[in-house]
This record gives structure tokens, C-alpha cells and sequence, in this order.
């Protein structure tokens, strides 16, 4: 499967996939990876930053709002579209392109940073946007990305539960084994199902690597591993929402933030 077919899977999924999260059902999200997120990423007040996969915008807001001039991208036109309009809404001075993350269109050397948050696993060739990613930032700028976490991001998993049916572990199944364009299908699970089942499930192609890969594959063109984070939901949410509390068994997400060494 190439880029231009995983494009059109997420100009599919763009419509349902917007509305849903602006209702706040995108919970994980919300509750989990962005505060992490954010929380680990160094100041970018008056720093230039690309967002490489940005969706709707939902995190390239919050980065502009924390004091960077912002870019952003998005294979899908509906996220782009979707982008623009709050933009006109609420103008943060965020630029928003149509363009695939494997193919930057801009020159070397562009950004004090770039960021992608859970958006690499989906692109088919990410290798590619690693290094596209490695050369529109300046040196000693940093690239900061989320993603499944491996371990779950392959071909299977299952819980373990106790006899009173709760989770408290779980098996990984075929770790090793490469997804290459697999699709996914489901719906976030907080909306009510009043309002999904009347809505297509997502189908989300998935291009998987283990963890060795991943972070190989980062040093490999270039970069210098600087931070890791495998969030987890903090006990204040956990109170409000203890449906979450299998985050703090399974790792769901990956963060690392690595760097550009100067010429």
C-alpha cells in the first residue's frame, strides 16, 4: 500500500473521526498521550515548528498556543479542511498544507523542531518521513513523535483477567510479525453508541516496526536519542475516568524526542 492509498483511507475517516474527537470522545488523546506530550516537550516559545501529521490541528493549536510559529501538515485534505476553519475561527497564525510526511515540501534546514503526534505508524515508507523529518530540521533542532507503543502495535494482544473478569496483565502475540498496510477497523469507544452506530468504523492502514527498529532506524539517519515517556493515566484522571486504569498495565503509547547534531 502506498501513500497515496492511505490518504484516501483518512479522507474517509476524516469526517467521523473530526467530529467525534471535538465531542470530546477521543479519549485517549484528551486524557493521555497530549498532556504527556506537552509535558515533555522542551520550550518552543519563538521556535519555528512542523507539525507532520496533524489531523485536525487539535495539537498543533496547543503548540502555537505555548508560543510557536507553527506549520502543519496532513495527508488527508477533510483533516486539512476541518484545520483551516477553526484557524479562521480562532487565528493562532498556523499555516496548514495538504502534503504527505514522506514528502516534505520544504527546503533543508526549515525548523527549530518538528513534531508528530501519533501519526508515523500510519504512513506507509515512514523510514522516509523519519528522514524527511531529519532534513527540514536545523541542526541542534529536535523531532519529538508519538506512537503505538510496539509492543502493541503489531499483529496481537490479549488481556489477562482474574475471576472476577478484571484486567491484570496481558500476552503479546507475534511481536515480531510486520503489519505492511493491514487495515484496522473501530470507533472510539467513549462515544455513546447511540452516536457510532451510526457512523463507519475507521479503517486505518498500519505499517508496524518493533522497538529496536524504531529507535535504530532513528539513529540510523542521523539523530541523537535524547528522551523517552510511556504515559500513563496520573491519578486525578484515573479518579474521574477509572475505566483507564488498564494504562498503567499495558504500555498503549510511545514517546521519544531526539535531536539533530550540528554539521
Amino acid at each position: 500500500m502506498d501513500n497515496k492509498n492511505v490518504g484516501r483511507y483518512w479522507d474517509e475517516n476524516a469526517e467521523n473521526w473530526t467530529r467525534l474527537a471535538r465531542m470530546g470522545y477521543d479519549r485517549c488523546r484528551d486524557l493521555i498521550n497530549s498532556p504527556a506530550f506537552f509535558k515533555m516537550l522542551p520550550d518552543i516559545s519563538y521556535l519555528k515548528g512542523l507539525d507532520i501529521g496533524c489531523g485536525e490541528g487539535y495539537n498543533t493549536r496547543i503548540a502555537a498556543k505555548k508560543g510557536a510559529k507553527m506549520t502543519a501538515i496532513d495527508i488527508s485534505e477533510v483533516f486539512i479542511k476541518y484545520a483551516i476553519e477553526v484557524e479562521q475561527e480562532e487565528p493562532l497564525g498556523i499555516k496548514y498544507e495538504v502534503a504527505s510526511g514522506t514528502e516534505l515540501p520544504y527546503s533543508d534546514n526549515s525548523f527549530d523542531f518538528a513534531m508528530a503526534t501519533m501519526s508515523l505508524m500510519d504512513m506507509a515508507e515512514n523510514e522516509k518521513a523519519i528522514q524527511e523529518a531529519f532534513r527540514v530540521i536545523k541542526p541542534e533542532g529536535f523531532f519529538q513523535f508519538s506512537i503505538i507503543h510496539p509492543l502493541v502495535g503489531g499483529s496481537g494482544w490479549k488481556w489477562i483477567r482474574n475471576q472476577e473478569d478484571k484486567k491484570i496483565g496481558f500476552v503479546i502475540e507475534d511481536y515480531f510479525k510486520k503489519l505492511n498496510g493491514e487495515l484496522e477497523e473501530w470507533i472510539f469507544g467513549a462515544a455513546p453508541k447511540e452516536v457510532s452506530e451510526k457512523m463507519k468504523m475507521f479503517k486505518i492502514p498500519r505499517f508496524s516496526r518493533n522497538l529496536s527498529e524504531w529507535l535504530n532506524l532513528l539513529i540510523e539517519k542521523g539523530f541523537i536519542l535524547e528522551r523517552f515517556c510511556e504515559p500513563y493515566v496520573e491519578d486525578d484522571i484515573l479518579k474521574e475516568h477509572p475505566e483507564h486504569y488498564d494504562t498503567r498495565i499495558i504500555p498503549f503509547f510511545l514517546i521519544i524526542r531526539c535531536r539533530k547534531p550540528m554539521k
